[in-house]
């Protein structure tokens, strides 16, 4: 297939993502013979078989799931390309990544006023954990990320933005932190693996010689806060995230001392990616560390 052949390839793309030809077809504004012609000579070409066709449509090969991924960094290269060189306000769709955290505390009066500015500007932000941030801003899945330090791949830039104090979260019954041998053998409450707040707990664990009796792994604040509330364990959030929530008299909130009582937040893209979404959003934001 020449590599330039960016319109097989938008075909295929619309194909796999609708699920059938007759959808593509469709949406393409194209004759479905003609839709299924371009499918097939994009096959002949690569001489790999991109779709399994079934009675419920069509299903990408391995084949297929490697090709799309490339197809979608064309198509998102494409767009870059045709921003970096017009002038005028941006447009188009801004995918974010962000933390659950900073998504919720941070930018919610950065993005509104960011889509007051710039219309024509689609928003799409997803949540995550830092690990995984860093894979869908590998994968192209998003622009831009909003990450926990420390930021070390040689192929990003990164930024501080945001400065997060680091709060411990016991039942009223529990030990706080000056006692921290009386946390021992209770339960984390934490997000999965790939949480930056999750390794500062663990860490601050490990210097204290405490040993948690399990982790219970779920899924957002809102789960970490009434399992905490329930009793069930202990857990580490953002002062920014607390500020949000009623604690009541149900949690004890205590800052982590030393050198694990704060993290900083970086703005993170891919060293060749050239935005003017990316240029107006900096524009918005707070500037830690200057």
């Amino acid at each position: 297939m020449s590599p330039y052949d960016l319109n097989a390839l938008e075909i295929f793309r619309t194909v796999a993502n609708e699920g059938s030809i007759s959808a593509a077809a469709l949406k393409l504004n194209r004759v479905q013979s003609n839709v299924s012609t371009r499918i097939k000579q994009l096959e002949d070409r690569l001489q790999k078989t991109l779709f399994l066709r079934g009675n419920r449509g069509l299903t990408l090969t391995p084949d297929g799931e490697l090709l799309l991924s490339y197809a979608e960094r064309f198509r998102q290269l494409s767009a870059e390309t045709t921003e970096a060189l017009e002038d005028g306000e941006p447009s188009g769709t801004f995918r974010i990544g962000a933390m659950e955290s900073t998504a919720a505390a941070r930018l919610p009066p950065i993005l509104s006023r960011f889509a007051a500015l710039y219309p024509d500007v689609e928003i799409v932000l997803k949540t995550d954990t830092a690990g995984g941030l860093m894979e869908r801003l590998r994968n192209h899945d998003v622009e831009i990320a909003f990450t926990a330090e420390p930021v070390t791949a040689d192929w990003v830039r990164a930024a501080p933005v945001f400065k997060e104090e680091l709060v411990l979260v016991t039942p009223a019954g529990f030990p706080g932190p000056d006692d921290a041998a009386g946390i021992n053998g209770r339960t984390v409450i934490a997000f999965e693996e790939g949480c930056a707040y999750r390794r500062y707990l663990e860490q601050w664990l490990l210097d204290n010689a405490v040993v948690p009796g399990s982790v219970m792994a779920v899924s957002s604040y809102l789960a970490i806060f009434a399992s905490v509330s329930a009793g069930t364990g202990f857990a580490v959030a953002p002062q920014a995230v607390l500020d949000m929530v009623s604690v009541g008299g149900k949690m004890r909130c205590y800052p982590l001392p030393g050198r694990m009582s704060a993290i900083t937040t970086m703005l993170v893209s891919r060293a060749d990616y050239r935005s003017r979404k990316l240029d107006c959003l900096r524009q918005l934001l707070p500037v830690y560390g200057k």
